[in-house]
């Protein structure tokens, strides 16, 4: 698949200042311009984050109401229930926010929606659990800013909300008793993109401040958080950057049985990054709830017994199993679907419908399918009577405004920009497809169309060495707003000891000048004729460290490579 190259400017001026203050790579300080690390000061805070940094909790819009409601249902002897999305936002959410409660005070249990049988969110029966059980507070994380009717039903049967989330708030909000959402527009928090988990951990902060208790108390449940902020993909600056920094210290030194138990059977034995959260912890949390009962995972991270822990490690390990089965088949099924259909190359969009696909994965089915049909994506299963399902887009492509151009043939639709659920009756198929492609058409650009890659800056293979990897990978946790450095080197031959791996890698050996490089392009098998070609080439690539036989050396990650436009 073509792909556009697009390498990012920065002010020289700024560069150049900062490369004189800070006496290091003048290609890593450009980087840190272009990301808004432009003076002595903020790189300092960037390349040391302290938790003296984070932000005052009670700066946060009824933080005291929250406090002091908690404070009151305990004097009371209420009882309190933690509830939570059943996403790994959600579960570590509750998870942390349930443990820190429960350390001081007995009558405190959770609650984490089925996710087919309750659906996102607040849900009815959740509340009418908590009137069953007698419980008179609810304290919600990672969702609940939207419950607008249900929290005023739980009021009704003398239930009290304090709402926990980070979800952007309509003009009209719950009647809770408190509100932590620094995205409130009257809320002064300086910090505006927290995850669900990221509330919570100021709500105990607070807590433990009222309550004199350690820091410890809260900090503790830092691992967790860490995992929840790389789960969200939300912004990696400012606090989230101390939280993921810390979080990934607890985690590489004193997790939890339960992380434990999760890393020890995904086979990790060496210091994790916050890609491994990604990657290996974050998709066996989300398969509980996916392919089965969320709840688990709550149940995972709140053990502290680690045989205990390593069961129910096994059952999300056995759940994630399953889902990557389901995934693997049901991505398969589509791409063929879509192979066969005539009218598929002059389409703008994917919409893909089989009703025994499982609907848990039907989110990453879309995502796996733009990788080979770089388009706007919907995959749809049976949901009961109806044809339910998620769609995805592409970068830059507004996804949310064109399933709401198609609104006259659905029965409900919510999501954002880049992803959205739906759900329409099995009759209004074809009408919803063919209003989908149209409100694409419409609106999307051609260029668009083709996958783009941001390259941070050009280097030359001279500069590759262990000094400057190591100045990168103090630019850890990477994420959004602070990716992992991608860079262009251009004019690099192949020494003719490039090879192809089981017909999906490619290994290559580059040269530039004198110098030369090893690396590998995962999946880009298909690249191998580029390299025979023995024509001057530019490769975009990031750089990582390979460990072999006790030997450390730079390598570089494929991303693409083309010829060298003169």
């Amino acid at each position: 698949m073509q792909k556009r190259w697009n390498i990012l400017p920065a002010d020289e001026q700024k560069t150049q200042a900062l490369f004189e203050s800070l006496k290091i790579n003048r290609t890593i300080c450009k980087i840190l311009v272009q990301r808004g690390i432009d003076t002595f000061s903020k790189a300092r805070h960037f390349f040391r984050p302290q938790l003296s940094e984070l932000h005052d909790p009670w700066l946060m819009k009824d933080m005291e109401k929250a406090v002091s409601r908690i404070d009151n249902a305990i004097f009371q002897q209420e009882k309190i229930l933690v509830f939570g999305d059943y996403d790994v936002d959600g579960t570590t959410s509750v998870a942390s926010v349930y443990q820190f409660l429960k350390n001081k005070y007995r009558d405190v249990d959770y609650y984490i929606p089925h996710r087919y049988r309750e659906g996102y969110g607040v849900s009815k029966a959740g509340i009418d659990f908590a009137k069953e059980n007698n419980f008179t507070l609810i304290i919600s994380l990672d969702c609940g800013i939207k419950s607008i009717e249900l929290v005023h039903y739980a009021k009704t049967l003398g239930i009290d909300f304090i709402i926990c989330d980070h979800h952007l708030p309509d003009d009209t909000i719950p009647d809770a008793v408190a509100i932590l959402n620094p995205k409130q527009k009257d809320c002064p928090y300086p910090f505006k993109e927290l995850c669900g988990c990221g509330v919570g951990f100021k709500l105990m902060q607070a807590l433990s401040e009222k309550w004199n208790l350690p820091d410890e108390s809260y900090l503790q449940f830092l691992d967790l958080v860490a995992t929840a902020i790389a789960a969200d993909i939300v912004e990696m600056t400012g606090e989230n950057r101390i939280l993921a920094f810390y979080g990934l210290k607890r985690v590489n030194e004193k997790p939890c049985a339960g992380i434990t138990a999760l890393l020890k059977l995904a086979k990790v034995d060496k210091a994790l990054q916050i890609t491994n959260l990604v990657y290996v912890i974050a998709p066996r949390i989300n398969a509980a709830g996916r392919m089965d009962d969320a709840k688990k995972a709550v149940q995972l991270f709140i053990e502290k017994d680690t045989e205990k822990a390593l069961e129910f490690a096994e059952m999300l390990h056995s759940d994630n199993t399953d889902r990557k089965e389901a995934d693997s088949s049901i991505t398969e099924e589509a791409l063929e679907m879509i192979k066969n259909d005539k009218q598929s190359p002059h389409q703008k969009t994917t919409v893909v419908y089989q009703e025994h696909w499982h609907k848990g994965v039907v989110g990453i089915v879309a995502s796996r399918l733009i990788d080979t049909y770089y388009r706007p994506t919907v995959v749809l299963t049976k949901s009961g009577d109806f044809i339910g399902g998620s769609a995805r887009s592409i970068a830059g492509f507004n996804l949310y405004e064109a399933i709401h151009a198609c609104r006259e043939h659905l029965i409900g639709y919510g999501g954002h920009f880049a992803a959205a659920g739906l759900t329409l009756r099995p009759e209004n198929l074809q009408l919803f497809r063919n209003a989908f492609e149209q409100a694409v058409s419409r609106q999307i650009t051609p260029q668009l169309l083709i996958p783009e890659i941001i390259i941070d800056a050009e280097v030359s293979f001279t500069e590759l060495t262990m000094g400057f990897f190591n100045i990168l990978n103090q630019m850890e946790p990477y994420g959004p707003e602070n990716m992992r450095p991608v860079f262009i080197a251009k004019k690099v031959y192949d020494t003719g000891f490039s090879k192809v791996v089981k017909d999906l890698h490619v290994r290559f050996v580059l040269k530039q000048g004198h110098t030369t490089f090893s690396g590998i392009g995962f999946n880009m098998a298909d690249k191998f004729p580029i390299l025979q070609l023995n024509q001057p080439m530019d490769i975009a690539f990031t750089v990582d460290l390979n460990e072999w036989n006790g030997e450390k050396n730079i390598q570089m990650k494929m991303i693409d490579i083309r010829l060298h436009a003169a």
